[in-house]
């Protein structure tokens, strides 16, 4: 990805938040500063750059889940867990769901693109990488996509369900940390293969408050 990349991409997650599903070609070139032509050269179709952003998005979220023995199997999940919260809680990312929830009914196929394309290929990525831990003997289960999406949903919580509703929820740092903690602890307990994968630091706060 050259930096001409890095503006497209960087235009389509700034369009996604004003105009959700009616984001235009001719609105990304206006403001990546490119033709639309060039656009289209280089990307063939709306639905083609869309694709490509967000596999970016998600090789990015997951670029931190690697086999590595250097780092804990707990601290890995961890860190996976409060980039992810992190993103979901940015203003533009909060306001582009709600602009693309608002418009489901209008635009089904390219909400189902916009599906396959962000939250499944996060959870499939997810569990590309559970199949390798289930592998290396650090989880254990016989369905990595299932471990996945478990995963994901308990990271998640119901706090997205709260900044929906316009609901108290964890809006700083320090509140995302604790429910990180929490949620990759219930997690590991179910699904380390050795205790030692699932140990935790001691004297962690309570994840239920949003104090």
């Amino acid at each position: 990805m050259d930096a001409r990349d890095e503006r497209v991409f960087e235009a389509v997650r700034e369009l996604l938040a004003i105009q959700g599903m009616r984001l235009s070609m001719d609105a990304v070139a206006t403001l990546a500063g490119c033709s639309k032509q060039t656009l289209y050269s280089r990307y063939g179709c709306k639905r083609e750059l869309l694709r490509q952003a967000m596999r970016l998005h998600v090789s990015s979220a997951t670029s931190g889940l690697s086999s590595c023995d250097s780092k804990p199997l707990r601290q890995t999940l961890v860190d996976f867990a409060i980039g992810y919260l992190d993103h979901r809680n940015k203003p533009k990312v909060q306001q582009t769901a709600q602009l693309l929830g608002a418009s489901v009914h209008e635009f089904r196929d390219e909400a189902r693109f916009m599906y396959h394309g962000s939250a499944e290929a996060l959870r499939d990525q997810v569990a590309e990488w559970m199949q390798t831990e289930i592998a290396r003997n650090r989880l254990n289960h016989d369905d990595p996509h299932f471990m996945a999406e478990l995963l994901l949903s308990m990271i998640s919580g119901q706090d997205f369900e709260r900044q929906r509703f316009h609901a108290p929820h964890r809006d700083d740092a320090r509140q995302r940390q604790r429910w990180a903690d929490f949620a990759i602890d219930a997690f590991l307990r179910a699904f380390a293969r050795t205790p030692e994968a699932s140990m935790a630091p001691e004297n962690k706060n309570n994840p239920r408050s949003f104090s």
